[in-house]
């Protein structure tokens, strides 16, 4: 059977792009969204994965550029549907919100089809998705530094929790955030529709990281041979689990010398950072209130008083 998204429409056994419109610019021009269906030759499941939610976060479109090339429909089982850029304003002027409305668009799901430019953007790519089985949502840490994860973002007393978890490990960045999400992300919503789905946060950085795309797109190959739509093992590494964060701040204003790197242990008690003055001269220590890992850290080393330092996973476990 044939599968259609905007204007991409695919044969069994083929591949083709075309648009998902969603609007018009301010000249009147129609505002569409790169999309593409991937129509496997068998029948089987639907995945549904997007990119570029928030338009400063690129590696998801690193992943699909490399990803989409490497599918040939003639061996597929099921179907793919891909939306390339999520956030089209955004991403013209490479800025995390919506400038048309000035939205964070993973907070606007599922949407209005007669809302906000934010919420006519969800309201498309909603439908698109609930189309599916199985939803991968590919972020990035924005422009701040982050270890590579999977986020488990519907709540752990959901109906489809141990689904959503077993689509995060099967991924496989290593580690996974179980943490109920904000009203309005996708990975909180689709699940209340019964579809599995997860925030892959590859990595954090300006522009796109190679490293942090190719554990991407192993990623959504590991997906794709788990859940039947190619042949092939899965490599099944051990996953290690956050089900909590503690946010520092800086003390005083200065520049910030981290004692951890990203992904350290860290136990209470000891030197998370130092904030220091110009000249080296010590101003502050802070130190973590409890055992964890070093999660995530600002990029810059300038800070006033009260600024966002660094994240720390806390209750952590393994599998």
């Amino acid at each position: 059977m044939t599968t259609t998204l905007g204007t991409a429409s695919a044969a069994p056994g083929e591949l083709a792009t075309g648009r998902l419109e969603v609007g018009e610019t301010r000249d009147g021009s129609p505002a569409g969204l790169p999309v593409a269906v991937v129509n496997g030759a068998t029948p089987g499941k639907t995945l549904y994965v997007q990119a570029v939610s928030d338009g400063d976060e690129l590696n998801g479109v690193g992943v699909l550029q490399r990803v989409l090339p490497r599918l040939d429909p003639a061996e597929l089982s099921g179907t793919i549907l891909v939306v390339g850029i999520v956030n089209y304003h955004a991403f013209q002027v490479a800025e995390h919100r919506n400038p048309i409305d000035d939205t964070k668009m993973n907070r606007a799901y599922p949407g209005n089809e007669t809302g906000t430019s934010s919420e006519r953007i969800a309201h498309a790519t909603f439908e698109a998705a609930t189309r599916a089985d199985l939803i991968l949502d590919l972020h990035q840490g924005s422009t701040s530094r982050m270890i590579d994860e999977v986020r488990v973002r519907c709540g752990r007393r959901h109906r489809l929790h141990d689904e959503c978890l077993e689509l995060a490990k099967v991924f496989g960045c290593g580690y996974v955030l179980d943490q109920k999400g904000p009203d309005g992300q996708l990975a909180r919503t689709a699940p209340d529709e019964g579809i599995p789905t997860v925030d892959p946060e590859l990595g954090g950085c300006v522009g796109w990281d190679e490293t942090s795309i190719e554990k991407g797109v192993a990623g959504v190959f590991n997906v794709l041979r788990y859940y039947g739509f190619l042949d092939g093992d899965v490599s099944r590494d051990p996953q290690t689990r956050a089900k909590g964060f503690e946010q520092y701040g800086a003390p005083n204003g200065g520049l910030v010398r981290f004692h951890k790197d990203l992904g350290d242990a860290v136990r209470a008690g000891e030197t998370l950072f130092e904030v220091t003055t110009t000249f080296g001269e010590p101003k502050a220590e802070v130190t973590a209130d409890g055992d964890g890992i070093l999660w995530r850290t600002r990029r810059l080393p300038q800070v006033a008083t009260g600024e966002y330092v660094c994240s720390v996973g806390t209750d952590i476990d393994s599998y």
